[in-house]
């Protein structure tokens, strides 16, 4: 087993019963506390909430090229085109 970091840090949260009973269940049913449990939820979620937020440097010659490339007129693409002139699916009555 991986040894890991002493908890030493405490986050309190204010549930509805409701919240509370279901993480509860949740927690049963992947064999975890419900600590373990939240705590992993929780930092799954950070982890994809996160990458897109990551700060990234460039050296001076990628930092010119990527600005030249956002400031660059947008290319027409025909498809995205031909696409967009479509009525979205959300304007067509369903059929009955």
């Amino acid at each position: 087993m991986a040894k890991t970091a002493p908890r030493t840090e405490k986050l309190d949260l204010r549930l509805t019963p409701t919240a509370k009973r279901i993480l509860q269940t949740a927690a049963v049913a992947s064999s975890r506390s419900v600590s373990e449990f939240v705590i992993e939820s929780a930092l799954a979620r950070a982890a994809e909430t996160l990458p897109d937020r990551a700060h990234f440097g460039l050296d001076p010659e990628h930092w010119r090229a990527f600005q030249a490339a956002l400031d660059a007129p947008a290319k027409p693409i025909p498809a995205l085109k031909k696409l967009l002139a479509k009525p979205s699916v959300f304007e067509h009555p369903r059929a009955k």
